[in-house]
Parts: C-alpha cells; structure tokens; sequence
C-alpha cells in the first residue's frame, strides 16, 4: 500500500523549495496550504494534488489527514500553526513535522510524548536548518564525551532571510533570551552571554541567541546547560545590550502584526543562485565536570537548501520504516551523522582539549 505524504505551506517560500526538491527526486506529495490559486497554479507547474484548508481548528485539519500518513508543516509562525497541527495529526494518527526553530513549540511537543505513542505517531518539530545541524553535531558530542554536563552550540550563515523566518525573528525579540541551565530553560536578557569562538574562519565575537537546540539538545543528549551562539560584531553586540531596555515594546501585538505585515511586503527569500554561493559554519563544544572539552565543527550548505533536503530526508524516512513512536528530535530519527550526508555537508572536524571551558565567557 503507497503512503502518503502532505506538505503544508507549500506555497511558502521553503515550502516551494520542498515541492520544487521532492519533485527533482521523482517523489510524490499532496500540497496543501489557505491560497487556492497559489496551489493551482503550482499544480500547473508540478502535476501534484493539492488540498486547500486553513489551520483554524484541529476538527478541519484532521478531516484533510485520513488518508495522510505524514504530514509536513511549513507554515509558520508556528507558535500559531503547531498546536491545532499536532492536535489533529494525534487525531488523524498521522506522523507530525515541522521546520521550526521555537523553543515553545519543542517544549509544547515534549509535553505530548505520551499522546504520541499512544496515537502511534512520531511528533518531531525542527526537520530543517532549526535544528538539523546543531542537534545531530550536539548527539555526535555527547558520543565523544558521555559524562559532559555542559554544551555550547553556534552557527555562522550569511543568509537572507525569508519572510517566514523574518516573522519569528521579529515574536522572538519581546521574549529575550533562553539558555538551560540545570535542565531548565531560564529567561535571561538579549546578548545575556559573549564568548570568542572559531566557527571554523577564525576567533570573532559572538553572543547567545534563544535557539531551539536549548531544548532540542537536552533530550537528544540529557546535557543539563545549554547555550547557543552566533557572531555578531561587537556594536551589534551592544545594540542588542541596549535593546533589551526597550524589549516591552516588542509585546505588543499591534506592533509585531506591523512589523509582520512590513515584512510580507518588502522581504523576499534568496534565490538559487544566492544560495548556491552560501554555506554555514557549525560549532559545538562540550565539557564534563573534570573541565575536559571536545570541540566539534561541519560546514553545511545553506539553511534553506539543508532545510529542503532534510525535511525531504525524514518525511521519506518515516514513511519507508516503522519508527518508535513518540516526540522525537532529528538525530533521534536519523542519528548524529545524519547532517553529515546532506548535500553540501563536509565531515564532523574533531578536536580534544583541556579545561579551559570555564574561562571562555567574557
């Protein structure tokens, strides 16, 4: 029996470039998503069916899922789209992605594990750029150093942002900045840390960010702090210091939905080309309570193009093997060396040293 695999958001701009990607692969999908005349005219273009339904009720989602055996949700932000998405696919019994980066969407899916296997379905948010990388090189680390108790994340990309990931970044400002210490996550201020780190193009400054691996990487590897990292210059690191006075502001709706809106009409994702030229640095290090560190690195293609072929990659994983079920992270459907069989992905580089972690925070 043929199973069948639904991409929602497909008219979105990394919802595209799955369909665009599946369809090089020869493989099948429905495409879903709210505007009839952008399927039909992706229709025209790529010969699949698609489905038009919106995300305002789990009761409307899973009556489009009865025949779905997973389902790919591209349609962000989704602190608005996961929950009546999961809530459906638990309904339905159909397997639940997503390509987020939201730590309260990993967390909400967590909570879930339960529901998940008794509805016999994996739920495993984060199947691209957030978390792909950072969360199989966090696994393949905790491999290298089992007793560690303490890891650093971070990425270098001089990506573009597309629109969907413009409108996140934006929600993500009025909630400061995450970090797991002891195994929880904690509110802490914009820029709350700033290291030196080599992502692999020399030492630059860089500064914590709320990432998804704080909590995606706590249960693919059960380290109880968790920080995660990227460059930014030292004024920018400044301006963040500064906005943090000012990060009420950023609560309130009227003025994220502006901002939202500004960004529909003005931010567009970069093109193949842009992409072709782009790749990303990832960084880990971890460290155990006798101060020993393992540092690893890769380099990646660029977050939209991983993105693509991961969420491909696991999509079609799912739906070709019997997989434990339950809330997942992707290196625990694929394993720590799954980023390294991406496209455009080098090796993990390896490096062992001594205790110097504790001193590397400014």
């Amino acid at each position: 029996m043929n199973k069948t695999w639904l991409v929602y958001g497909a008219t979105g701009y990394t919802g595209q470039l799955i369909v665009e990607e599946a369809h090089k692969q020869g493989l099948n999908l429905i495409m879903a998503g709210r505007s009839e005349d952008k399927l039909a005219e992706m229709k025209k273009q790529f010969g699949y069916e698609y489905r038009c339904f919106d995300l305002s009720s789990r009761q409307t989602i899973a009556s489009q899922l009865e025949d779905v055996d997973v389902a790919l949700n591209c349609a962000g932000p989704f602190s608005e789209t996961a929950k009546p998405f999961i809530a459906a696919c638990l309904h339905a019994q159909a397997h639940y992605l997503d390509i987020t980066g939201e730590i309260a969407v990993f967390e909400h899916a967590h909570l879930l594990d339960h529901s998940a296997e008794k509805a016999n379905i994996v739920v495993c948010p984060g199947v691209g750029f957030d978390v792909v990388p950072t969360d199989c090189l966090a696994k393949a680390l905790s491999e290298k150093l089992p007793d560690a108790d303490t890891l650093w994340l971070g990425f270098s990309s001089r990506s573009a942002l597309s629109p969907g990931t413009a409108k996140t970044s934006v929600e993500a400002i009025g909630d400061g900045g995450k970090v797991r210490r002891d195994g929880k996550i904690i509110d802490v201020p914009l820029a709350y840390r700033v290291r030196k780190i080599d992502f692999g193009d020399g030492s630059c400054t860089a500064t914590t960010i709320p990432w998804g691996d704080v909590s995606t990487a706590f249960y693919s590897t059960g380290i109880q702090n968790i920080d995660v990292y990227i460059p930014l210059s030292d004024n920018k690191v400044k301006q963040m210091k500064r906005l943090e006075k000012f990060r009420w502001i950023m609560k309130s709706k009227w003025l994220v939905n502006f901002l939202k809106r500004r960004i529909d009409a003005k931010v567009r994702g970069p093109n193949e080309d842009k992409r072709a030229r782009l790749e990303t640095k990832v960084w880990g290090e971890v460290m155990n309570p006798a101060g020993d560190i393992v540092t690893g690195r890769i380099t990646t293609a660029n977050g939209y193009d991983l993105t693509g072929h991961a969420a491909i990659a696991i999509s079609q994983h799912l739906l070709n093997n019997d997989i434990e079920p339950g809330f997942k992270t992707p290196s625990m459907i694929m394993g720590s060396s799954f980023v390294e069989q991406l496209p455009r992905s080098s090796t993990f580089v390896w490096e062992d040293t001594r205790s110097e972690g504790k001193d590397a925070l400014e």
